[in-house]
């Protein structure tokens, strides 16, 4: 089985508007890898439809996605990398519930936002052109 990479909300929405250079990078992953999301990255998703029809289009989009769901680890990492970073960093609350699935389950977490995630000690990320 194809090793497991979290992807983050900021290029799933760029596939979604069919931005071709993000379709083609997350074709490229998935040649490669099994992609998978973050729960925290449905629910952000969830927020931007409109309507029902919009609601289950996504649900359509995401089925092609692995959902890794938070754990009592995943909540803890989250809370120290706010302790660490909101203050110095302005880490928001999604971000280091993305970045702490990612970490706590061993997983590249490909990104558009490097700079929201670059200080994380022990974060792999798999920049997003």
């Amino acid at each position: 089985m194809p090793e497991l990479v979290l992807v983050d909300t900021d290029i799933l929405v760029d596939v979604g508007r069919a931005i071709q250079g993000a379709v083609d990078f997350l074709a490229a992953q998935r040649a490669k890898s099994e992609l998978g999301i973050c729960s925290v990255t449905e629910m952000e998703l969830i927020v931007g439809c409109r309507n029902n029809a919009e609601l289950a289009e996504l649900q359509k989009f995401l089925s092609n996605y692995r959902r890794v769901k938070l754990t009592e680890a995943i909540d803890d990492q989250a809370i120290e990398f706010m302790r660490q970073f909101r203050l110095s960093h302005g880490l928001l609350i999604p971000d280091a519930m993305i970045a702490a699935t990612a970490m706590v389950n061993g997983i590249a977490l490909l990104t558009k936002n490097r700079k929201h995630y670059a200080h994380l000690p022990g974060l792999n990320l798999v920049p997003y052109p």
